[in-house]
């Protein structure tokens, strides 16, 4: 016996050639499974909106390589028991590209509604 279905509401909508097309775009543009998921989407919540990631994935490899440079002085202190001025600058550096990265990637809209 199958479950009771948790939506019971049909809704039949007519489109013409443009409107459908326009729908399976965004549809798929959104990553979403299927235009029921899609529909509901946009009627709960609004917008439906398609994220790129890109921008954040840069900003988390450029972080990543800042890090790594920090762990490096980090660990030569440690060794040797001296903190030089050049370390403290490079470490102001590093935090200098840290700012500018991310005021960089907050600059730009990771959002566009569909």
């Amino acid at each position: 016996m199958k479950p009771k279905r948790e939506r019971t509401n049909e809704l039949k909508v007519f489109l013409s050639d443009d409107e459908k097309y326009i729908l399976d775009n965004k549809v798929a543009a959104s990553g979403m499974r299927s235009i029921s998921e899609f529909i509901r989407h946009l009627i709960i919540y609004g917008y439906v909106y398609d994220i790129d990631y890109k921008d954040l994935r840069e900003y988390d490899k450029q972080l990543s390589i800042i890090g790594k440079n920090i762990n490096m002085i980090r660990e030569r202190i440690f060794k040797t028991g001296n903190l030089y001025k050049e370390d403290v600058e490079e470490i102001k550096e590093l935090m200098e590209k840290v700012w500018h990265t991310q005021e960089s990637m907050l600059s730009r809209t990771p959002l566009k509604k569909l």
